[in-house]
Formats: C-alpha cells, sequence, structure tokens
C-alpha cells in the first residue's frame, strides 16, 4: 500500500468527473499540497496537467476544487 491509496478515489473522481486524470507524480504533488489548503492542490493540479492556472477558466477551478473537497478521504 502506498501514500497514495487512500487518496485513489478522489483521483478517479477527478479523471472522471473532471477530466483531469493525472499521473503518479501529479498526485503526489497534489498530496503534498493539501496541507496547504484546496486552493493550493487545485494549483497542484494544474500544474501537473501543464494548465496555466491563472487563465484557466473560472468554472473549471471551481470544478476541481469542489471534485477535491468532496472526495478528500476520511
Amino acid at each position: 500500500m502506498t501514500a497514495l491509496d487512500a487518496y485513489e478515489p478522489m483521483f478517479s473522481a477527478l479523471c472522471r468527473e473532471v477530466g483531469l486524470c493525472l499521473h503518479e507524480k501529479g498526485q503526489k504533488r497534489v498530496v503534498e499540497a493539501l496541507p496547504k489548503g484546496l486552493d493550493a492542490a487545485v494549483r497542484a493540479v494544474f500544474a501537473a496537467e501543464g494548465v496555466d492556472e491563472p487563465n484557466a477558466p473560472g468554472d473549471l477551478k471551481r470544478a476541481v476544487r469542489d471534485c477535491l473537497k468532496s472526495n478528500l478521504p476520511a
């Protein structure tokens, strides 16, 4: 079992619901950013996907944030 296993449902939902399917290195970046808050995790998702976060549509930012928030491990 790896440290990312607890977050697998969250990353599966992100891929399925938002269409952002992160590789393991990207997932690790997001998990490391989570203690800094959801906004930091959203920035990590965009960085992992190569998306220019400041210019990303607000709807996409909101969708990523909502998906992460609703699927965080307990």
